[in-house]
């Protein structure tokens, strides 16, 4: 099993039990309720755009392929990149130095950005296939409360996660991220950890 550091994401159980099997149609707009045309829509350019960025080869055996798009969607466009690989972009390709940008796919998601005392987690599946080695409701509560589910009782949220911003999103959109990282490879945790 991997060991565990600062982990951050989370889905909805009940949710997720629903959704990992919705066929990628059941997210687009319903067509008897025009008001649902706009998400639906919505949804379906971000599923597309997902993939379209996602930097890493995927495993879709068994996956819900809108969530896996979804989810990528979420994780490649809101920064989880930035704290969660080490370093962010493969060397020559940094966007903030005016070079070609190309994320670090050899450490996509190991973790290992460190923060001071902390060091970020590898957010990649384990061996059963749990990202960070969480089930879908440790992952859940780890970004609704901050509370790692390894930490002594009585521990103080994780400092560093900004779990009280994910935490806001909707459970399909952190099922969404679940599905997602279950789908990437899984390697181990980050041998060159540093700021």
């Amino acid at each position: 099993m991997k060991q565990r550091s600062v982990r951050p994401v989370a889905a909805a159980l009940a949710v997720g039990a629903v959704m990992a099997f919705a066929p990628v149609a059941s997210f687009a707009g319903n067509q008897n309720n025009p008001g649902n045309d706009d998400q639906g829509n919505n949804d379906q350019s971000r599923i597309q755009r997902g993939y379209q960025i996602n930097p890493v080869p995927l495993n879709l055996k068994g996956k819900n392929r809108a969530l896996v798009g979804l989810g990528s969607y979420i994780v490649n466009s809101n920064g989880c990149n930035d704290c969660h690989t080490h370093p962010s972009y493969a060397p020559g390709h940094d966007p903030f130095l005016g070079q070609p940008e190309q994320i670090n796919a050899v450490q996509y998601l190991t973790g290992g950005r460190q923060f001071g005392p902390f060091t970020s987690a590898n957010l990649t599946p384990d061996a059963l296939g749990r990202p960070a080695g969480l089930t879908l409701e440790e992952f859940i509560t780890v970004l609704r409360t901050g509370h790692d589910p390894d930490a002594p009782a009585g521990s103080p949220p994780l400092q560093v996660m900004p779990w009280p911003v994910i935490g806001k999103k909707t459970d399909r959109d952190l099922h969404a991220i679940y599905e997602y990282l279950r789908a990437i490879p899984s390697r181990p945790d980050n041998p060159n950890p540093g700021p």
